[in-house]
């Protein structure tokens, strides 16, 4: 073999450089991670049961999750979050290294449904969450206001609308969360007093919120069977959901014994505030929000922070005054660094080869 490569040097030559070009071609489209990937698969349940406790959530939600997802093919092990703050319950499942995530995920889905009966009406409602994911995020952005005209309510609520879905559709992504004040909600701050004094229960206004808040067809005019001459068809537009403080205010509860009505602007303040109250998030001092992006397992970190980075430089043209963006948190930074430095070593290494070798040959045809 070497006598072949002697006498025809040429080929010796084609070959050498058809090795570089294809490696320098491949190592651009290997995956690059900090370290090997020796997490197992995960998959990530969410659940909410708004106004529950962490008791109340391990109790109605959580367990009876677990009881059918245990057991699943190739299941490793698996653990529960239940937080009183936000009302959720978060189950990960992880599975043997070797499996695949997708069908993981199909098999993990598959048994959760078998608990939808068990579960409150209120959870089934919101509905139940399943993604691939890593277990911690590899990018945090920071939205604020490098001014402090916006609030951290409004902060969050265009995080939420504007971004947090177009984040999660980028390549490599496995989820992304936002944390902060939360979305608008509409908050009712009851009044025990007039409650006791009414005789009216918690329960009681949640039911007529729910009876007079909605969407209901309202049907048409003209429509089939219609007589003989009917030339037009009207579609009729009902109120659907409520949007005001005033309008909220104004929904009834009951009728009073005397004849009065009492409406929900009489035994609680109505008004437009956050949804969550339990959680502050600062940048550089700032009220912000904060988007949480975890990794597909088996992406590439370094395509997916990169396509992260051009959609928020593409969405950043349609911000509102005085709101910006910062990445505060990139796992991808170290092995940017690292592979820079590899680089460069070798670069200089191929230097240094062709300079000894043209000491020795003093000849840069012979050396080339």
């Amino acid at each position: 073999m070497a006598n072949f490569f002697i006498r025809r040097p040429i080929v010796a030559i084609v070959i050498a450089i058809v090795t570089v070009i294809i490696g320098g071609i491949t190592i651009a489209l290997l995956p690059i991670a900090q370290f090997p990937n020796i997490a197992p698969p995960e998959i990530w349940l969410q659940a909410n049961y708004p106004g529950a406790d962490a008791k109340t959530l391990e109790q109605s939600v959580a367990t009876p999750i677990e009881q059918q997802v245990t057991g699943v093919d190739n299941m490793e092990y698996m653990y529960s979050v239940n937080t009183t703050n936000g009302s959720q319950t978060s189950l990960l499942v992880d599975f043997d290294l070797k499996t695949d995530p997708n069908m993981d995920l199909i098999l993990t889905q598959s048994r959760q449904q078998l608990a939808n009966g068990q579960l409150p009406p209120e959870v089934t409602s919101y509905g139940i969450t399943l993604r691939k994911s890593a277990t911690a995020p590899f990018l945090l952005v920071g939205l604020y206001s490098p001014h402090g005209t916006r609030d951290a309510a409004f902060l969050s609520n265009y995080a939420y609308i504007n971004l947090n879905d177009p984040i999660g559709r980028s390549y490599g992504v496995g989820r992304s969360e936002v944390f902060g004040a939360g979305q608008y909600a509409m908050r009712l701050w009851i009044k025990p007093d007039q409650l006791a004094k009414l005789g009216i229960t918690v329960t009681d206004i949640t039911n007529a919120i729910q009876a007079q808040s909605k969407v209901n067809p309202a049907g048409q005019i003209g429509g089939e069977p219609a007589l003989g001459n009917q030339q037009y068809t009207y579609a009729l537009l009902a109120q659907g959901r409520l949007t005001s403080p005033e309008e909220f205010g104004s929904i009834v509860v009951r009728e009073a014994p005397n004849g009065g009505i009492v409406r929900v602007k009489d035994v609680a303040r109505v008004e437009l505030g956050q949804q969550d109250y339990s959680t502050i998030s600062r940048l550089n001092g700032k009220p912000s929000a904060i988007i949480a992006i975890y990794q597909l397992p088996g992406s590439n970190a370094l395509q997916t922070a990169e396509g992260v980075r051009k959609l928020m430089s593409r969405m950043k043209e349609r911000f509102p005054e005085d709101v910006d963006y910062a990445i505060s948190l990139d796992q991808t930074l170290p092995v940017t660094e690292g592979m820079r430095d590899v680089v460069e070593t070798l670069v200089i290494a191929i230097l240094l080869v062709i300079l000894v070798v043209y000491l020795f040959l003093q000849d840069w045809r012979a050396t080339l």
